[in-house]
């Protein structure tokens, strides 16, 4: 999948007004996601994407600042950060974001969008995992 398909997914799949909000909504996730896995899995997943978004993973999880393995937050601290990031309400960043995370698994092959939920809790997964089309905050 190229850059432009996979923000165009976004686009529709969110129902967000401009490929700009699109953007911001892919890049909030896949940063804040990149705090909560272990960096390998991140470079991992940033390999399989195209270069412009995998950007956002490599940045958070090469940064001198980060640990080698995921920080350990719960779903709240999770979505806070992704709400911060993307300047909007935890609801509206949890549906962006579980519409982000489908089309990663789209675009993505192999199991390692199995291997990205197996590294997060129980309840984030389910809040990041849940489908687009799922109202759970």
């Amino acid at each position: 999948m190229d850059h432009d398909t996979f923000i165009g997914q976004v686009q529709a799949r969110a129902r967000l007004d401009s490929r700009g909000a699109a953007e911001g909504a892919t890049r909030a996730t896949l940063e804040t996601l990149a705090e909560r896995i272990p960096a390998s899995l991140a470079d991992n997943l940033a390999a399989q994407l195209p270069p412009e978004i995998g950007e956002h993973l490599r940045r958070v999880a090469t940064a001198p600042d980060q640990p080698d393995t995921g920080i350990r937050m719960d779903p709240d601290e999770f979505l806070d950060r992704l709400a911060q990031r993307a300047g909007a309400n935890k609801r509206k960043a949890a549906h962006e974001a579980r519409c982000v995370v489908e089309i990663v698994g789209e675009a993505t092959q192999g199991s390692l969008i199995d291997k990205i939920r197996q590294s997060l809790d129980a309840q984030l997964a389910q809040v990041l995992f849940v489908g687009s089309t799922s109202s759970i905050t």
